[in-house]
């Protein structure tokens, strides 16, 4: 895994070839993001599944409960397609963007 912190969020990036064994592996360490926001950047996978996605579906509800945002950076499936409870964009830009909307959303009280 690869990570970086940024101004408002940290990035998490898999280095291996196994989308359902980084989200065991990001729940496994969930307190080193606890109070963060976190962008997961799963670009390199070009043909990943709804399950593989919903590999993370309880790493992001428990995330999202605290407060923090938790989206994901993925282009291979449309957001029709994926659960209203993932927030999967497909540009590390929309990404960023999503968290700054979610934050002004907290600050407001919604």
């Amino acid at each position: 895994m690869k990570s970086e912190i940024k101004e408002n969020h940290v990035l998490v990036t898999d280095e291996k070839d196994d989308m359902c064994g980084f989200a065991q592996f990001l729940a496994n360490i969930f307190e080193q993001f606890e109070n963060k926001n976190v962008i997961v950047d799963l670009q390199k996978y070009k043909s990943a599944t709804l399950q593989d996605f919903l590999c993370f579906l309880e790493l992001s509800n428990k995330h999202r409960s605290d407060k923090n945002s938790f989206v994901i950076v993925n282009s291979s499936m449309s957001s029709e397609e994926i659960p209203e409870e993932l927030m999967v964009v497909p540009t590390l830009q929309e990404a960023e963007d999503v968290v700054q909307m979610e934050e002004i959303e907290r600050d407001l009280g919604f």
